[in-house]
């Protein structure tokens, strides 16, 4: 079996914990206006391989990965869910952590067998939520978020360890009111790890500008670190008014 893969990051350090072997797959089907990626969403193109070539790439580097493992990213992961299902699983027999950074966005939460599959053989599953509202997640992504909100509760009931993560983005994606209902919606996720709060940069434009692209977001300035905080703490303040109430 051969997968189609865009890249692969030896020494990945923001991928889940310890320093990572991070495989990103070729081919999403969310077209986010802030995707520093483009370069990823096509299907079936990208680089073929098998999971024996990025083990024995993995093998290579281990020595560095002692506190870390295999993030599979992209793209979207989910959308290869067999040769996935064999890197992890083979990852597993070789006793390597695995982390899915998903956006959940092809969950389907009355076909489940192939994702439950995969998720015996994840440790950690790292999971955007990009905005509660479903018509505004469909401004930002293309898609509504009813399955991804289902998938969160699937890992829930799975109880497989979760980080959540979230782009905040000026003017589009860092809404109070929103931002709060996210911290009451993440106070239900009893397999709840960590939080991850990312301001939106823009050093994506070249990268547009390059494959011949117009930048979704021209007039969308940076979101500083303050204003990344001051999300984190209203998202936490949602998190902490849901657990009163439950």
């Amino acid at each position: 079996m051969k997968g189609y893969i865009h890249s692969t990051d030896t020494f990945g350090t923001v991928d889940g914990p310890g320093i990572r072997y991070v495989v990103f797959f070729q081919g999403c089907p969310l077209r986010c206006v802030y995707c520093h990626n483009p370069d990823t969403w096509e299907f079936r193109k990208g680089k073929e391989v098998t999971v024996d070539e990025l083990l024995h790439e993995y093998d290579s580097c281990k020595e560095f990965l002692k506190s870390g493992g295999i993030t599979a990213t992209g793209g979207e992961p989910l959308a290869q869910p067999d040769f996935l299902l064999e890197l992890f699983k083979s990852a597993k027999v070789r006793n390597i952590h695995t982390c899915l950074d998903t956006s959940g966005a092809v969950f389907n939460p009355d076909e489940t067998d192939i994702i439950d599959e995969i998720l015996r053989f994840t440790d950690l599953v790292m999971l955007d939520i990009k905005h509660m509202d479903s018509d505004k997640h469909k401004q930002l992504t293309g898609i509504g978020n009813e399955n991804i909100l289902r998938f969160a509760e699937h890992l829930r009931d799975l109880k497989i360890p979760v980080w959540i993560r979230r782009v905040v983005v000026p003017g589009i994606a860092d809404d109070t009111e929103e931002l709060f209902r996210l911290g009451e919606f993440l106070s239900t996720l009893s397999n709840l790890k960590a939080l991850d709060v990312l301001p939106y940069h823009d050093m994506a434009r070249k990268k547009y500008e390059e494959l011949g692209m117009k930048y979704p977001l021209p007039h969308t300035s940076p979101l500083s670190k303050e204003d990344a905080v001051k999300a984190r703490d209203i998202i936490m303040s949602g998190l902490k008014s849901g657990l009163k109430t439950l």
